[in-house]
């Protein structure tokens, strides 16, 4: 059976979403968000930095959040998240996939640390700053590109689960501005999946 190591509000929460969604039997381990459980030997056998998530199946492991959904969605399913390669939804499946790493989570990591993780004495007002517009920027596109979709590529995929959990973080982080309607719209309709839900609140 799957195996995830998950703790609350990180990317594990997406793994569990897209094991929902996949309708898969899984055991979780719950871990809290905290060096005790994190840095701990045992995890760090697991994952050497002491991060989440971490799937096992068998005599395989997996610690990168996009890569166990790439792993999933191709040995786990019956493809229906994923176009197929010649379909001209292939390269923008794999843009907003990619996106989601490359562009709207490190700006989301800095904002989450400067403000949340970080002291008060030690949080850096200019990199937060900063960090605010990034992600503002990086929005943007992917707001212009809901346009008359109800999903980034048109049907539900596994660049949703990427890409939309990165999109709920942003909005819970109060960077989602007003004006980017098809953005909140879509947000909104995510939050209504219920394995999202799952996901979430696991």
């Amino acid at each position: 059976m799957l195996k995830l190591h998950h703790a609350p509000n990180s990317r594990a929460g997406r793994i569990v979403w897209l094991l929902e969604e996949l309708k898969l039997d899984y055991e979780i381990n719950k871990m809290a968000f905290d060096p005790k459980d994190l840095k701990s030997d045992e995890h760090r056998a697991r994952h050497p930095l002491g991060r989440v998530p971490v799937l096992e199946d068998g005599d395989i492991t997996l610690y990168e959040s996009g890569a166990i959904v790439e792993y999933l969605v191709r040995r786990h399913s019956d493809g229906s998240l994923i176009p197929d390669v010649q379909s001209p939804l292939f390269p923008q499946y794999l843009q907003w996939f990619h996106y989601c790493e490359g562009m709207v989570m490190p700006p989301v990591n800095t904002i989450v640390v400067q403000t949340i993780l970080l002291p008060p004495a030690r949080q850096n007002k200019e990199a937060l700053s900063q960090a605010q517009r990034l992600l503002t920027r990086a929005l943007q596109p992917i707001n212009e590109n809901l346009a008359g979709k109800d999903y980034l590529i048109g049907d539900f995929s596994a660049a949703d689960i990427m890409l939309g959990h990165a999109c709920f973080m942003a909005r819970r982080l109060e960077c989602v501005a007003n004006e980017m309607s098809n953005l909140l719209v879509y947000i909104a309709r995510l939050e209504a999946r219920p394995p999202f839900k799952i996901g979430i609140t696991m």
